[in-house]
């Protein structure tokens, strides 16, 4: 076959994709193979292939290839999250663009202008995922809201009901005005914002005193049913048992005690709002008093906010301090720092809201899951440091408001029959519902059933992604969840460590009594140069597709591995993926110098290209026990380091040249089989980094038949590392190096032979004797008694080189300029040793800057000693 003279990232990324999907080497099946199973973490159905999807899933596909080499049955779960408040959003969005309103639909209206906009949309981010190289099993791809999946859902909350864990109350949460939903407390984000502290003056009922109170939020005085006072407040002794009048709205209010109150926080005083703050709700249950909620479901005041009824909550807070200002009873404000509850999906301000909803226990449920990470290790998290977050959260972790205002998603399997409180059942549909009911005693039509509203958090199907994936909850004994169970890896971001991987945990034990995974590999967040968290709105991340069409997904691959250590953010720069493609690139023009050499099957193999092939095998070898090392830390960035670092230097740098044939000369059949079998291991090693190129070359080397693929092969096999052969290369590499900057710094043409001379005191060996005459291209190379006059020296540790020049060179020009090179570096010398006789700098700077300074000195006086002995050997 004819090699292209240039690789063409494009073309080749899709006749392989289909290629592999065509011979189905993604699909696992059970079978005797030790299994290797990674879940995807489910992205957004809304959602469309950035940065950090770019990133984790880059991670997943590197770990599941390396899986298929090393002979394991390798299966990765793909699939998408409903994503109940984003996907709710998107679609009342589109009824909205259409003329259409939510409110107007019946539930079963809407979740049909759902479905369709996920049978539109909801595939488009898998399809993307195809374009990076990822291997994920497509055949086995779940959607949180597939039927079975939703059936595993319900089956899990029925349980839980039926065990006493999940439970209805009416409880301060977290509302998001915007969804109008409720949040669980780990989906609200505190952000630090800038705003005003108000000084508000509450007149004295029967009296012309006033207090004066300071709050952040003055429209929430129409709320307000007691202002409160610590009772060892000497200031305050004479309010105490009087009431106060809240202004604007008139009412009166008692003054009430409670040590709660921080006598040095603002007045000391505090306006208690029981409908809106969860602190207060405790003191107004402690001290029985009246709730009054004035917030309609958007955050605009309802009737009880008297002429502001309608009106935004932020509208209302200008207008009202305007007002307060205006009656005389706005004292004044201050400049106010706080952090403020805002939703992470919609970054709306949260609304604090008493509210009827379902909540799960998470007490004792959490436990197994904080021994399994923090005890016994059987959860590791990679890296170790996110341990103490994992702590933190466990160990203080609450009930789980599970329910939300939503139509898209499980409904609640919660069946209404009275007006009562408890009067509903749980059951699976509306028939055990009627059944359950009529076993009661109580009379009614199944028209007369109502079911629950609400819809179950999104998190609470992902909790159980590793196992209703493999049907393990409606089915628990069957033959997949048995085999893939639990999984091997899950690779996610360290923002949903509580969110999601928690739980999991916690769901795993619970259904399984085992853990879901055996390692969390986290990473980082993706940010730009200037450290900013890549997203839409500042218009600082790059459209991933476009990366991948310009730099080949290779080349985006390397580009972002690169850099990604695990834990560690990202900083992202497209000179990363531009390293990646130039990778690709001289890894190709590699391949076509090998593939361009004519073979002669008479030659005999020169020793200089079987020493080259004896010490790159053992170099591979070392670098395999240093990449597996690596891979076993989960330090990816350091395992494609390390094989860029062996391809590039190690074999194309050095190995390459050494077995290179004379120009227009045929190569021995010898080497060229056996740098071909070296590639060949390369190209194993690499692929899970660079999976398109490597099975490219890997094809055009030979041809092989379908089980013959690069993606189904087998990961090298280790053997001996020879490190007396790494260390003798390592020293003859720095004779070669002496030798070409010598030709460099005389302009001696490279096809121009010359002589080298030395002297070997350090005693070593000749192995690579001949590897140094090529490459160096002498005529000789001897060991020397005694230093040769009239020659360049060098020195590789204490062995001196000579390369005689008689007749090569102007003496003079060359006395001069060595005079001068050697006066120079007397000088940096003498500067480098005034710095370090100063025992102030010796004694307080620190220890890397005195070593630097020290290895300067030891440099400067080697350099003085070979300029010296050029010298004399020039002078004599």
């Amino acid at each position: 076959m004819e090699i292209p003279s240039k690789y063409n990232a494009l073309s080749v990324e899709k006749k392989w994709y289909d290629y592999w999907m065509d011979n189905e080497f993604f699909h696992s099946k059970p079978d005797d193979r030790e299994p290797y199973t990674i879940v995807i973490p489910p992205p957004n159905v809304t959602g469309i292939l950035h940065m950090g999807h770019m990133l984790n899933n880059t991670i997943q596909d590197v770990l599941i290839r390396r899986a298929r080499l090393l002979g394991k049955n390798a299966c990765w779960v793909p699939g998408t999250d409903h994503a109940s408040i984003a996907t709710e959003a998107k679609v009342v969005a589109k009824l909205k663009e259409d003329g259409i309103d939510k409110n107007d639909l019946t539930r079963d209206e809407f979740l049909k202008h759902a479905w369709d906009w996920t049978h539109e949309y909801g595939g488009v981010i898998l399809e993307q995922l195809k374009k990076l190289g990822c291997s994920c099993d497509w055949r086995r791809t779940k959607f949180t809201m597939d039927e079975d999946m939703s059936e595993a859902v319900i089956s899990v909350f029925i349980d839980l009901y039926n065990k006493g864990l999940i439970y209805r109350g009416y409880r301060m949460v977290n509302w998001d005005p915007e969804a109008k939903t409720t949040l669980s407390d780990e989906e609200v984000e505190y952000v630090e914002k800038q705003g005003l502290l108000y000084y508000l003056q509450y007149k004295i009922e029967g009296s012309d005193e006033t207090l004066t109170i300071a709050t952040t939020r003055p429209e929430t005085i129409f709320g307000d049913t007691a202002i409160c006072i610590n009772p060892n407040d000497e200031r305050f002794e004479h309010l105490k048992g009087k009431k106060a009048i809240v202004p604007i709205c008139g009412r009166v209010i008692p003054i009430i005690e409670d040590e709660y109150v921080d006598i040095e926080f603002g007045t000391g005083c505090l306006k208690v709002t029981p409908a809106h703050d969860e602190n207060d709700k405790v003191l107004g249950d402690k001290h029985d008093l009246e709730v009054i909620d004035i917030f309609n479901e958007d955050a605009s005041l309802n009737s009880f906010g008297l002429h502001y009824e309608g009106k935004d909550r932020f509208a209302v807070r200008i207008a009202i301090a305007k007002e307060l200002e205006e009656i005389g009873q706005l004292v004044k404000t201050e400049n106010y720092i706080n952090k403020v509850g805002t939703s992470e999906r919609t970054k709306a301000v949260i609304e604090p809201r008493l509210s009827d909803q379902w909540f799960l226990k998470m007490t004792d449920l959490a436990k197994p899951a904080l021994e399994a990470v923090l005890q016994t290790g059987e959860v590791k998290l990679f890296p170790k440091k996110f341990e103490n977050t994992y702590r933190h959260w466990m160990e203080n972790i609450r009930d789980w408001n599970i329910s939300r205002q939503l139509y898209w998603g499980q409904q609640i399997p919660a069946y209404y029959y009275g007006d009562g409180k408890n009067d509903f059942v749980v059951a699976n549909n509306l028939d055990e519902a009627y059944s359950q009911i009529n076993e009661k005693g109580i009379s009614i039509s199944k028209e007369d059933i109502r079911q629950d509203k609400d819809a179950l958090d999104t998190w609470f199907s992902s909790w159980l992604w590793p196992m209703s994936v493999f049907d393990g909850i409606r089915n628990p004994e069957n033959e997949e969840i048995k085999y893939y169970y639990p999984t091997n890896d899950l690779v996610t971001g360290p923002d949903i460590l509580f969110f999601w991987v928690a739980r999991m945990i916690v769901a795993g034990y619970e259904y399984k009594n085992e853990r879901p995974f055996e390692n969390v590999y986290l990473t980082g967040l993706v940010r730009d140069k200037q450290r900013r968290k890549m997203s839409k709105s500042l218009g600082n991340s790059p459209d991933a597709l476009k990366l991948i069409e310009q730099y080949g997904a290779d080349g985006v691959r390397v580009g972002l591995l690169l850099s990604s250590a695990a834990g560690n953010d990202l900083l992202f720069d497209e000179e990363l993926c531009d390293q990646g493609k130039k990778f690709a690139n001289k890894i190709w023009n590699a391949f076509r110098l090998i593939k361009g050499w004519d073979v002669d099957e008479a030659i005999a193999q020169p020793t200089s290209s079987k020493i080259a092939l004896e010490w790159f095998e053992s170099k591979f070898q070392k670098t395999l026990l240093e990449i597996e090392d690596h891979f076993s830390k989960y330090r990816l960035s350091d395992a494609l380091m390390a094989t860029y670092k062996l391809i590039w230097d190690d074999f194309c740098g050095w190995t390459l040249e050494m077995i290179k044939p004379a120009y227009q000369q045929p190569i021995d059949k010898k080497t060229l089989d056996g740098v071909i079998s070296i590639f060949e291991d390369l190209l194993k090693i690499l692929h899970p980094f660079m999976p398109f190129l490597t099975e490219e070359i890997w094809q055009y080397i030979e041809e092989r038949e379908p089980e013959e693929a690069l993606i189904i092969s087998r990961w090298p096999e280790k053997t001996d590392v020879n490190e007396g052969i790494i260390a003798e290369f390592d020293f003859a590499a720095e004779v070669i190096s002496g030798i070409r900057n010598i030709r460099k710094q005389k302009n001696i043409p490279f096809k121009e032979k010359i002589e080298c001379l030395f002297i070997n005191n350090e005693q070593s060996k000749d192995t690579f004797n001949a590897v140094i005459i090529k490459l160096g291209n002498l005529s000789q190379f001897d060991g020397v008694d005694k230093a040769v006059d009239g020659a360049l020296t060098f020195r590789a540790k204490s062995n001196e080189y000579f390369i005689p020049m008689a007749g090569s060179i102007d003496v003079e020009a060359e006395l001069k300029k060595l005079t001068e090179e050697l006066s120079y570096t007397e000088g940096f010398l003498k500067s480098v040793q005034k710095k370090l006789s100063n025992e102030r700098f010796v004694n307080n700077a620190p220890e890397q800057v005195v070593a630097s300074e020290r290895k300067k000195e030891a440099d400067a006086k080697a350099k003085i000693e070979t300029i010296k002995t050029s010298l004399s050997s020039l002078s004599n």
